[in-house]
Formats: structure tokens, sequence, C-alpha cells
């Protein structure tokens, strides 16, 4: 098939205008198969502010990334037509206008059968995310690496923060719990309960002490498993790593993952129906070698040859 395939022989990777690995900025995506997203927004954060602009950082150190994956012997632009379609022009302090935009963008792509792949943001912009695929392809899959449920209520008595939208999705039934995974929760909680709560949503439920003793193809397996034939979204929190490795984050949580292992268990992740990905929570302020945003970037570039290897 055609496709748009990045260049890096034809001038050093610094130059040039700043897209994701270099792809084209396309605002139609006219025959496109997967855009990547942008979206700049923290106003649902509850601790560090500052994820506005993650996607920015990641694009940045995204030129760092070669175009061939040697893990998979797989080139993903050769397979699949991917654009750069910018940021969504979201509005700081003003949550549900800007929930709309993306929501309303997301339903447009789902229906021309594009896969977005957003860069957040803080994780509350993932509820908008799953809004949008689900008037489409009705509730979906949630395959979740955080370090953190987000299936609290509120905070504050605020319903909608980056640790609740797992919890409204589930009220708002976009997200099917029962065919749903939330892999590398850790840390201290506000209720000894809390992990028990998700999993008493619907939730499987895979802690970081389970997670630190099993193989990549053992989740791989209990993915597959729990997830099927369904429609899947992948939402990514860059604190499922350590801060050790990704400490520019919004609520660093201590006792996670190397570099290592989190891109291992990402490579290992079955080929679901996945209608669409994120990564969010990457704060630059907090890590001037911009070491989380490169990580964020090849998490990023993970996903596309995960959508490459389900069209090869």
């Amino acid at each position: 098939m055609s496709s748009y395939r990045p260049d890096y022989t034809k001038a050093p990777r610094y130059t040039g205008i700043r897209t994701f690995m270099k792809l084209g900025l396309d605002l139609k995506m006219d025959g496109s198969d997967v855009a990547v997203i942008g979206l700049p927004f923290d106003t649902g954060a509850s601790f560090r502010a500052g994820a506005r602009f993650g996607p920015a950082a990641i694009r940045e150190m995204s030129v760092l990334l070669r175009p061939a994956h040697s893990f998979h012997k797989i080139n993903p632009f050769e397979h699949v037509r991917c654009v750069d379609y910018g940021d969504l022009p979201l509005l700081p302090g003003y949550m549900e206008d800007s929930f709309d935009i993306i929501r309303d963008t997301y339903r447009r792509l789902a229906r021309e059968k594009v896969i977005p792949v957003g860069l957040g943001g803080d994780h509350s912009v993932t509820l908008a995310e799953l809004r949008g695929l689900a008037d489409v392809y009705g509730p979906l899959s949630l395959v979740h690496f955080d370090a953190h449920g987000d299936t609290w209520d509120e905070y504050w008595g605020k319903k909608y923060t980056h640790g609740t939208p797992f919890r409204r999705a589930l009220e708002e039934e976009i997200i099917d719990p029962h065919h749903s995974v939330q892999i590398g929760l850790r840390g201290t909680v506000y209720h000894p309960d809390d992990m028990d709560e998700a999993a008493e949503l619907g939730f499987e439920v895979i802690a970081a002490d389970e997670l630190h003793t099993l193989h990549p193809t053992d989740l791989r397996r209990r993915i597959e498993n729990r997830v099927g034939d369904r429609n899947a979204f992948l939402t990514f929190d860059i604190d499922f790593f350590d801060p050790a490795y990704a400490p520019g984050t919004g609520t660093p949580e201590v006792g996670g993952f190397t570099s290592h292992q989190g891109l291992t268990f990402v490579r290992h992740l079955p080929l679901l129906n996945y209608v669409g990905f994120d990564l969010v929570e990457v704060l630059p302020a907090h890590d001037h070698s911009q070491n989380t945003a490169l990580l964020g970037a090849a998490v990023v570039y993970e996903f596309l040859a995960l959508i490459a290897l389900n069209e090869s």
C-alpha cells in the first residue's frame, strides 16, 4: 500500500517542523489509517499542572526515533498511512467545552475508520476520547497501563478530574469493565480497599506487585483472554514507569517499572481490535532531560507498530 514514510536521510533529524517522527501534517486525513493527535489539556490535574505541554515535548523528542522496528522486524509506515493531525484547540479551564471538541473529532475519525493516537495531556482527556469512539463503536474494552486506577468517584467533591475518568466511563456505559484490564497499579491509596473497589466495579486488576512476577507473554495471554475480539482502547499513563525513568509526570509513584520492562510489555501485547490509543501525563517542566517525553514517544511508536502488525 502507499504510505507516507518519514525520511531522515535528506536533512538532520533536528531540522524541520516538529511533527511526530517527522510525519506529514494533515488536517484532512484523506486516505489516512492513523492520526497522531495532540491533546494539550491539564485542567483535570490534581497535583502538578503542566501536562498541556506534553504533546509538544513528545513530538520534540520523537525525532530521535528511527522508522524501522528491530524487535518486530517491520517498518510500520510501509503498512499503514500515519499522519500528524496537530493539536486540538482545547481550552484551559473549560473542561466540558474541551471534551466536546475531543468527542466530536474522535467520532468523525471513527466514522472514517481512522485510528486516533492521542498525545496528552492529563488523563481526564481519555473520557472524551472514549465518548467519541463509543458513539460509533459502542462500549469498548479498556486496556489501561497506569500506577493509578483513576476510578475514584470524586476529588474535593468534583466528579471530573484525571483521577475519575473511568468511573465516569462506567456510569456512561462507554466501556465494558468485564472485558477490561488495569495494569501496574501501586502506591498508597485513600482507603485500604481502593484497589478492591476497582475489581468490584468489574475490572481485572493486575497490580504492580503481581506484574513484577509475570513474563510479558503471561500478560499477553491475560489481556487476550479478557478482551477477546471486542473493540479495544489502549490508554497508557507515563507514570506506569518508575519516576526514576519518567520523572516528568503529574503524580509520580515509586515502585514502578523500568523503561525496558514497560516497552517489553507493550511489544508483547496481543493483536486486538484496537480502535484507539493514547499516551498521557507527560509533564516536561519536571524533567529537563526530556527523558520522560522520549519514553512517551517510544511508547507511541510501539502503538504504531501494533497497528501495522494488525495490517501486515
